[in-house]
C-alpha cells in the first residue's frame, strides 16, 4: 500500500506559509536547494521544472498530487490551472470552480478519496500539497511527513495542522538532513 505523504516548509515555530500566504522568506543554502532539485523534482510546479531544466525529470516519489483550494491558489494567479501536469491533481475545496480536466476538483469527504487513492497499485505515494486545514483532516492517513524546516522564526501565520484538535499522533524520525545555513530535512514515519 502506498503512502500519503505531507511534505512541508515549516519555520521554526511551526508555520508553513505567513498570514497572507507568504512563502518568501524561508531562506536555503544553496547546498539545500541543489540537494531538494535532485530529490524532490515531483514536488514542484509545471512553471518551476521549465525555468530549472527539470521538465523531464521522473517522478522519483510521488505520482499525486492533494492540495486544498489556497494551495493551489497560487499556480492560478500564475495563471496555471493544472501546476503539477507532470502529476495527478486533486484539489479539495467546496467553493473551487472547475478549470482544467486535468485537475479534479474534490467537494467532500477527503477521507475516502485518500483511502482509495492510498489503495491503488503505484510504487510512487500520493503528495499532500496543504494546506494547514486539509492535513488537519487527514492526520488520521497520514503515513509520512517530510518536513523542511527553515532557519527562521515567522511569528504568525498558517499552522501545518491548523484547526486541529488536540489528538497526539506519534511519528518516528527515520531520516535527517542538515544543510549550510541551517535548512534541514526531517523525515517522519508514522509509529
Amino acid at each position: 500500500m502506498r503512502r500519503l505523504t505531507y511534505f512541508i516548509a515549516l519555520s521554526i515555530d511551526g508555520f508553513i506559509a505567513g498570514p497572507d500566504d507568504e512563502v518568501d522568506f524561508y531562506p536555503a543554502s544553496d547546498a539545500y536547494t541543489a540537494w531538494m532539485l535532485e530529490e524532490y523534482p515531483d514536488v514542484l510546479p509545471v512553471h518551476g521544472r521549465a525555468q530549472l531544466g527539470l521538465s523531464d525529470a521522473p517522478n522519483r516519489h510521488f505520482d499525486t498530487v492533494l492540495m486544498g483550494r489556497r494551495s493551489y491558489e497560487p499556480g492560478l494567479a500564475a495563471g496555471l490551472t493544472s501546476p503539477f501536469p507532470h502529476l495527478r491533481q486533486y484539489v479539495v475545496s467546496t467553493t473551487q470552480e472547475d478549470l482544467d480536466p486535468a485537475v479534479t476538483i474534490v467537494r467532500d469527504d477527503p477521507v475516502s478519496l485518500v483511502r482509495r487513492l492510498k489503495s491503488e497499485d503505484s510504487p510512487l505515494d500520493v503528495y499532500l500539497c496543504g494546506g494547514g486545514r486539509l492535513a488537519a483532516t487527514l492526520l488520521p492517513e497520514i503515513d509520512r511527513m517530510v518536513v523542511k524546516r527553515y532557519p527562521v522564526v515567522a511569528g504568525a501565520g498558517i499552522q501545518a495542522f491548523g484547526g486541529a484538535p488536540f489528538a497526539p499522533t506519534a511519528f518516528d524520525l527515520t531520516d535527517l538532513k542538515t544543510f549550510p545555513g541551517g535548512n534541514a530535512v526531517l523525515v517522519y514515519d508514522r509509529v
